[in-house]
Formats: structure tokens, sequence, C-alpha cells
């Protein structure tokens, strides 16, 4: 596994744009093996349909033009408001919605390309943990059979066997294994985060996309839920897409954070550089929306608001997204469509000012 905070970042093509500068085009994967998981141009449109026959009028970019790379036992923050397209991002990667166009490469892999038997074995090396862990959870179903399910599913293990995975699995998340013949309505919220936490783990998989984890918990379980997350991370040497709009909560565990506004990456870095030093104005409003535990400090801050409204994902503004709010746009930020690219060594930023 990777050591904590490593600064490198993998490999990338390089473009030159209109005016002849170089930019990020997308993420490669790195000659030494370090990324796990590649994305590259990934996108996401679902088609507006109206009428009686149901014509599509239109499409919503939930997820457009999305690259970056994962590398090896890291965990990767994707932060952004409601709505940015962060968990669709997060399925679009695991396949559970099928890509409108793009990369996807797991282990030298490239998932968008593959269908049947050999997508279903791809899937054992990749997991996903949901926001909300009752919907999550079939009620029908006892909690040795929901995390016993994969095992059997892939031909794992059954009988006997099956069962003491389980036990194992429940042990390994905190619970007692003589839970096995209850049901998800008799364990509080953290409880059924822990059983999906162990259903995600059953098959041994290197990379889990975490969908927002933490925001159906009380506060008080997030942090237990979130040091579960670290633990087995160091146990298993696990590789984490972990996504939330609690900044404060993304600082504990990630160690790069990107940054994503109306369907694409504003701002990717090391953890401490976004916190330290944000470059794009988007995460800059972000973070001074961060609460201060200290008075004196919180009196003096800038509180940065933004005027107006998201844009809707079915229209976005030509240009940069983020025009439309943007306390520091200037004229070409209207017809110019910034690209990712380097301000500083391992840190990227989509701003023409940045």
């Amino acid at each position: 596994m990777l050591g904590r905070r490593h600064h490198r970042e993998g490999a990338l093509i390089m473009a030159q744009n209109d005016t002849g500068a170089t930019t990020v085009a997308a993420p490669a994967p790195s000659t030494d093996n370090t990324d796990l998981v590649v994305v590259r141009n990934l996108k996401k449109y679902f088609p507006i349909r109206r009428g009686v026959f149901q014509r599509v009028v239109g499409q919503v970019q939930a997820v457009d033009n999305v690259s970056f790379a994962v590398r090896r036992g890291e965990t990767l923050g994707l932060v952004g408001e409601s709505g940015c397209g962060k968990s669709t991002a997060g399925k679009a990667i695991l396949q559970l919605d099928r890509p409108t166009s793009g990369e996807v490469w797991l282990d030298g892999e490239d998932l968008v390309k593959l269908k049947g038997e050999k997508l279903r074995l791809m899937r054992r090396k990749m997991q996903i943990i949901f926001q909300d862990p009752f919907a999550s959870l079939n009620p029908r179903m006892n909690v040795g059979q929901i995390v016993g399910e994969p095992l059997e599913v892939h031909g794992v293990a059954k009988g006997k066997d099956k069962e003491e995975r389980v036990k194992e699995l429940l042990k390994v998340v905190g619970l007692n294994p003589q839970f096995m013949t209850r049901f998800p309505h008799e364990f509080s919220g953290g409880q059924r985060q822990r059983i999906g936490i162990a259903r995600a783990l059953a098959l041994n998989p290197s990379f889990i996309v975490c969908d927002e984890p933490i925001a159906a918990l009380d506060v008080s379980i997030q942090a237990q839920v979130v040091n579960l997350l670290k633990d087995l991370q160091r146990q298993f040497g696990l590789t984490y897409l972990f996504i939330a709009h609690d900044l404060s909560m993304v600082r504990h565990i990630s160690d790069r954070v990107a940054v994503m506004y109306l369907g694409r990456i504003v701002e990717i870095a090391d953890w401490r550089a976004i916190y330290d030093d944000p470059k794009h104005p988007y995460t800059q409003s972000l973070l001074s929306a961060i609460p201060i535990p200290d008075p004196v400090i919180e009196a003096k801050r800038q509180r940065i608001i933004l005027e107006g409204d998201v844009p809707s994902a079915a229209n976005p503004p030509p240009g940069c997204r983020f025009s439309t709010r943007c306390p520091v746009r200037q004229e070409r930020c209207y017809s110019d469509d910034p690209q990712l690219r380097e301000i500083v060594p391992g840190h990227w930023a989509a701003c023409h000012f940045a």
C-alpha cells in the first residue's frame, strides 16, 4: 500500500488548446503500476423525453468529461454540492450506470468495454457502500443472507464455509456474529452501515466506492464509521473513492481531494494543498463555509457568498461552468472553457486565473 500523503501525480496525456497552452486532456495509467483506477473523459448523459412518443428533446449532462486517477492504497475524496454529479460518477465508474462515453481502467482492464461474464468477474474487484444504510439492505433477508449473498453469487463459498466467512466479516466490522439471524430493521443506522461495509468486503475487493456512507448517520456515529473505514484500509490495503459533501469529514480520511462542480472536476490536489491553499474560486467558497471552532478566527475570516443558483445540467453555460456565479470572472470566462492545468506540482485547477 502506498504511504500516506504521497504527492506524486500519475502520468497524464497532454494536449494543446486553441491558444497553444498545454492542458491536461486525461490521465493515463502510470508506468510503475501506481494507479489502480484511471478514469478518462467519462461522460454520463441522461435523455430528456417529452410528448406522446417520448422523443428525446435534450440531455442532462450529469457527468461531463471527467478524468482522474486513484492510486493503489489511497483515498481520493470527491466533493461538491448536491446535484453536481458525484454519485453518478461513482456508479458510472462501477458500471452500475453504463457511461455514455469514456474509459474506466481497473487493474489494466477497460470496464466500459467489458460485458457479460467478463464484467461479472471484474465486479469481485470493485464494490460500493451506499448512502442509505436501510434502503440498500433487503428487509426480507437476515444479516447472514445479506452479507453471504455475494459469496454465493460468485461461487466463492456455500454452506458451512459461507457461514464461517460471514461470521468473520461481522467481527471485522465490529458486529457480534450472533446477529446473523437478525433483520435490518432490528439495527441502528450505524449498525446497518456496518452490515453494508461487511457485504462490500465479502469478495476481498481492491477498490470500493464509498457513496456518502455517513450522510444519513448521526454526527456521533459518523466518526466511528470513518475510523472503521480507515482501519479496514490499513488492514486489507483497500483503495477508496470517498464521495461526500462534508468537507470537514473528507479532510480526515482523504489523501487527495477532487472538487466537482456541475458535472466536471474543477480542482484536484493533495488534501493539505486543497485546504491550505485552494486555487479555484469554487473551492475557496466551499471552504469558507466550514465553521471554525475559534470565535477569534471566525470573526476575522471573510465568508465568500456565491450569487445566483447552480445552472441546470440540461443547459450548462458556455465557457466556464462556474462563470455565472464566480466572484472573479472576466469576459473570457463566458466563452473559453478552462481545462485542468497544473498550477504547482501535484495541484491541478480548471480556472483561467488560478
